[in-house]
């Protein structure tokens, strides 16, 4: 045998059908933080790829339900946001962590550098965890977050949104993308949603379900995310969050 063994890692091409480009003018801060240079595969050893643990046993009782955090009730429209996590092929992704982060049903986050003048909610901390069950299910209790200005372009407001992380195995396994809500009328003028490929707009639009909807008790909104393949839920790079 002749040559040195060498480490073939997996590489995927970033579909530009579904995700959006990594500048995007209309996008403004994108100008200052998309690569310039050509990327560089960094191979992941077994550091990287076994540890830390993100299993079941890090998640509180209550991390799910963001209405239950505090000694009281956070203020706003309740809201059940649930789901699956499939792969390209349409199986589920087991024993994944989810976590989503938002802000308050006023617009504004528990956060030091958001500082518009909205109430921050002191029974809402807006951020969940959990971890798909063996059928890759999902699902937290919240409440619907506001609207709330951003500065990119003349009287600029992000629609209703959350975010959402899912990991695999490890810290560098992670994908993260936005939920929206059905018939927001502030769709038209976001240069983030509107930096996605038109076809694969409505796959980071949740859809209202009646049926899971708890009477007298919250609204429910199904939001499925696919990992690959032509019905992939768009995600952006880690370090593009708009937010905080």
């Amino acid at each position: 045998m002749t040559g040195q063994a060498r480490l073939v890692l997996p590489s995927y091409r970033r579909d530009p059908d579904s995700h959006p480009p990594l500048d995007s003018p209309g996008y403004r801060s994108t100008s200052l933080r998309h690569p310039r240079q050509p990327l560089v595969l960094l191979p992941h050893l077994l550091t990287e790829v076994t540890g830390p643990l993100l299993g079941p046993g890090r998640i509180g009782e209550l991390d799910h339900d963001l209405t239950r955090q505090h000694a009281g009730e956070p203020v706003g429209q309740r809201i059940v946001v649930f789901g699956r996590v499939l792969d390209g092929d349409g199986r589920p992704v087991p024993d994944s962590l989810v976590e989503i982060w938002q802000a308050n049903a006023g617009g504004r986050y528990r956060h030091t550098a958001d500082r518009w003048p909205a109430a921050l909610d002191p029974h809402f901390d807006g951020v969940g965890r959990t971890v798909t069950d063996p059928l890759g299910r999902y699902e937290f209790v919240t409440v619907k977050p506001g609207a709330y200005p951003w500065r990119n372009h003349d009287n600029a407001w992000r629609p209703a949104h959350i975010h959402f992380s899912l990991f695999g195995r490890s810290f560098t396994q992670r994908l993260i993308t936005q939920m929206y809500f059905p018939d927001d009328p502030l769709f038209g003028q976001d240069p983030i949603f509107n930096s996605v490929p038109e076809a694969a707009r409505r796959r980071l639009v949740s859809r209202f379900d009646l049926g899971r909807t708890r009477p007298e008790w919250a609204l429910a909104f199904e939001f499925d995310i696919v990992l690959r393949g032509s019905a992939a839920t768009p995600f952006e790079e880690e370090d593009e969050d708009d937010d905080h």
